[in-house]
């Protein structure tokens, strides 16, 4: 089997090498036939003419998909949510795809529960008194006993349950079914969201972006949370209506928020996301470590590549039709 990996357009610091996927194939236990790196159209080209599998990221496919490729049997896309490849009908009939579920946990993880713990400890208000020049005390609060609703527990939201539970937080979980989650107090379906809202200190968003949850928390949602409530996302930013949290953040509803994601990005110059007072921003990183990123890509990839030689199902298989 010829597997190509091609390098990220404009993106050096998560280029593949061969020391890379020499190590990630040891770890996996499982060697291909034969392995190209590229960078660059030409040898994207080139490569597609052989490729049995593509490993890459998506912002190869959106520039350079569709195009000819007739032994091409699996893409495996070194990101999770592929929302901004959809409509998916540049993908080759009987090609099967897939994301990189799973690489994400620890570092997005990580960071929703520190997104959680600067907005107990008013950090976003302290930033905004530091950028005046003012000197103001403010008091934060342990987080043991707070109530915390994560929507989506997929591998971000999971991983923060997971470390909220650690802190004793009383953990809600929101997903599609109530299926119960080992790291959440109770599961409620989506469908049960506003019932929870009302009671919630903090909202993490971390799921991904489809028809159904696209404008989830709208303006109406985001006025349901509690006075002094604080926002996490970490999903995708059009879950959310930004302006109505601009203004729940100008007048004091919301105390905070730590926002990742955004529509569009990058943010535009002039934005009032940029001067929106408790307001911090992350440019799009919360998951990403340059230097586990690609490793641990490469590692699911392979796992699902030993899945396919025996005839089994991909673990990672994207389902077009629900969007994750």
């Amino acid at each position: 089997m010829h597997i190509h990996l091609q390098n990220p357009i404009d993106d050096p610091l998560f280029h593949f090498d061969r020391a890379m996927w020499d190590t990630a194939a040891a770890r996996v236990g499982e060697m291909a036939d034969h392995v190209t790196i590229g960078t660059g159209p030409a040898a994207f080209a080139a490569a597609m003419q052989a490729a049995d599998a593509l490993v890459c990221d998506a912002g190869i496919v959106k520039a350079w998909f569709p195009c000819p490729a007739p032994r091409l049997k699996l893409i495996f896309l070194t990101n999770a949510g592929l929302d901004r490849l959809a409509p998916f009908d540049w993908l080759p009939q009987g090609v099967a795809l897939m994301n990189n579920r799973g690489a994400h946990a620890a570092k997005s993880g990580q960071f929703g529960i520190m997104a959680v713990l600067m907005l107990a400890n008013r950090v976003p208000e302290m930033m905004a008194h530091q950028r005046a020049g003012r000197w103001q005390k403010l008091w934060g609060a342990v987080v043991g006993g707070r109530r915390l609703t994560i929507v989506g527990l997929g591998t971000l939201g999971g991983a923060v349950a997971e470390h909220a539970n650690r802190f004793g937080m009383h953990v809600t979980g929101i997903r599609t079914t109530a299926t119960p989650h080992p790291h959440c107090d109770r599961v409620l379906a989506i469908d049960a969201i506003d019932t929870v809202l009302p009671e919630t200190d903090f909202l993490v968003l971390a799921c991904p972006l489809t028809e159904r949850t696209r404008g989830l928390m709208d303006r109406g949602r985001l006025g349901r949370l509690p006075h002094g409530a604080g926002l996490v996302n970490i999903g995708r930013g059009g879950l959310v209506d930004q302006d109505a949290i601009c203004d729940l953040l100008d007048n004091g509803h919301l105390s905070g928020a730590v926002l990742d994601v955004f529509s569009p990005e990058p943010i535009p110059a002039g934005h009032r996301l940029w001067t929106t007072p408790n307001l911090v921003i992350s440019p799009h990183t919360s998951a990403d470590d340059p230097a586990t990123y690609n490793p641990q890509s490469l590692e699911i990839f392979l796992e699902n590549l030993r899945a396919y030689r025996a005839g089994q199902p991909l673990p990672n298989r994207f389902d077009t039709a629900r969007g994750y």
